[in-house]
């Protein structure tokens, strides 16, 4: 098989299988924090860094609807100097644990992008986010490592490949904020108990 063909089919493959009922919750999860105006933060490794600053980019400014309240979303992992100055002076698991003890209040939401769901930076800092009464959300692959046990809403992306998981992440943003900016503007109706577990 030609292998662009083949990357493309396993990848239509993969979001097929995707929960439409995990994304449901975390586009709730979502929509909820914009009404009562919670901080939504966001971290990721690597490739899932760049994951969450486009997410932190297009909450931010996708979803705006003129003459309403906005997104405030931030991803924790774009502070290059306070990240290195965690990883150097304390340890790289605390770079985001760090920030969100700095940061967060109850009811914020924390969206942990995290392919392997074992990165011990991402799960120290969602131990700190539960401790501070945050609602967490894990966007994961494959079975979800450590992670799935330590987020309230968990969305899996089904596949070993960490590209075609990767892809799914950034198919997931893009998805999310284009249905919450549609629910922003009152373009659809939220649909009570849609993403309940």
């Amino acid at each position: 098989m030609d292998p662009v063909e083949e990357y493309l089919t396993l990848l239509a493959g993969t979001l097929g299988k995707i929960s439409r009922q995990e994304v449901w919750s975390a586009i709730e999860v979502l929509y909820e924090a914009w009404r009562s105006q919670k901080h939504v933060f966001i971290m990721g490794n690597g490739g899932s860094a760049a994951t969450a600053s486009h997410m932190a980019n297009d909450l931010n400014k996708f979803t705006i609807v003129e003459g309403l309240p906005r997104f405030k979303a931030l991803s924790l992992s774009d502070n290059i100097p306070l990240m290195t100055a965690w990883a150097n002076d304390s340890s790289y698991e605390s770079v985001f644990s760090e920030q969100v003890m700095n940061l967060l209040e109850a009811g914020d939401v924390v969206v942990a992008i995290s392919t392997s769901g074992n990165s011990p930076n991402i799960l120290q800092a969602l131990k700190v986010a539960r401790e501070e009464r945050a609602i967490t959300i894990g966007f994961t692959g494959d079975d979800g490592g450590k992670l799935k046990d330590l987020v309230d809403y968990c969305v899996f992306i089904p596949d070993a490949y960490i590209g075609r998981q990767e892809d799914g992440h950034m198919i997931l943003d893009h998805m999310i904020a284009s249905i919450l900016r549609k629910l922003i503007a009152g373009e659809i109706e939220p649909i009570p108990g849609r993403g309940e577990k």
